[in-house]
């Protein structure tokens, strides 16, 4: 199989209908982002079809450019004061029972954004009192105690930050980013007793081997739920595809997984961190 060619398991679905409209009118409507656009996500379609999204706070510019990654990057501009409360707005318009909410990686303010993703959940808190909300944050590398601290106060229902990429490849595509930082991130996110959640990409020329160790290393710093999915070339800037997995071989890093005492994972092509994350969430209720 040439990895040039998207093989005909990988479907993507095309956004239409009232639903998709709503979430566009929401979102548009109140100048918000959405990381399914910005990182022009596979199941972009599927999500807002559902009356969904994964909403992108603290701008569309991020600090770090790591290898696989459609966000563009540059100089963030600065933060919006208003825009916790309105994503909040958006939440409660869209009657949204499960919030995810993600952000670029802000290196450029003290505390990495944390203060807005802290914001943003009390204002959801306030407008859509019976929403959870999941958090899907950076790694804020330069200020992480203190970060993790405002975060964890805040008391999201799921914490969720990606490993993205096994070890050995990690520094190839991600320069600017640290394995090991984004390992203590989960290790304090999991001593909170909040729930935490971590998602990992293939098909960059990682072994099994390299998965297992990877899933390893995610499991003793405490995390309890895991997502897998392929990785799809978003924009020619972007490393190849190495490989394309079969849904069987997807099928058997989540049996893996769940030997290793994962208690909820979803593994396939198309797993996402934020795709069905409320029905993801509910396989795992506390």
């Amino acid at each position: 199989m040439r990895t040039r060619t998207i093989p005909d398991w990988i479907v993507q679905r095309v956004p239409s209908g009232e639903r998709y409209r709503a979430v566009r009118r929401a979102v548009d409507g109140l100048g918000l982002s959405t990381v399914c656009a910005e990182a022009r996500c596979p199941n972009t379609g599927d999500c807002l079809c559902r009356g969904s999204a994964a909403f992108l706070i603290l701008g569309r510019i991020c600090a770090r450019g790591c290898r696989y990654c459609a966000i563009e990057t540059g100089a963030p501009i600065p933060p919006d004061p208003s825009e916790p409360d309105r994503v909040a707005r958006a939440v409660a318009a869209l009657s949204l029972r499960h919030a995810v909410i993600t952000s670029v990686t802000r290196d450029d303010l003290p505390d990495g954004g944390a203060g807005a993703f802290a914001e943003t959940i009390t204002r959801i808190r306030e407008r859509a009192p019976g929403c959870a909300v999941e958090v899907l944050v950076p790694d804020f590398r330069l200020s992480q105690e203190a970060s993790m601290d405002s975060i964890i106060a805040a008391q999201p229902d799921i914490i969720n930050h990606n490993i993205e990429v096994a070890r050995p490849r990690y520094h190839l595509l991600r320069p600017n980013g640290d394995y090991d930082a984004s390992l203590a991130l989960i290790r304090r996110a999991a001593a909170s007793g909040i729930r935490v959640k971590s998602g990992l990409m293939v098909g960059f020329g990682e072994t099994l081997d390299d998965i297992d160790a990877t899933l390893a290393d995610l499991r003793a710093a405490g995390c309890g739920m895991l997502t897998v999915g392929q990785y799809l070339r978003s924009r020619r800037e972007c490393v190849p595809v190495a490989r394309f997995y079969p849904p069987e071989e997807f099928e058997e890093i989540a049996r893996r997984a769940r030997g290793m005492g994962f208690t909820a994972v979803h593994a396939a092509p198309l797993a996402r961190s934020s795709h069905h994350a409320e029905v993801f969430a509910r396989s795992f209720p506390g």
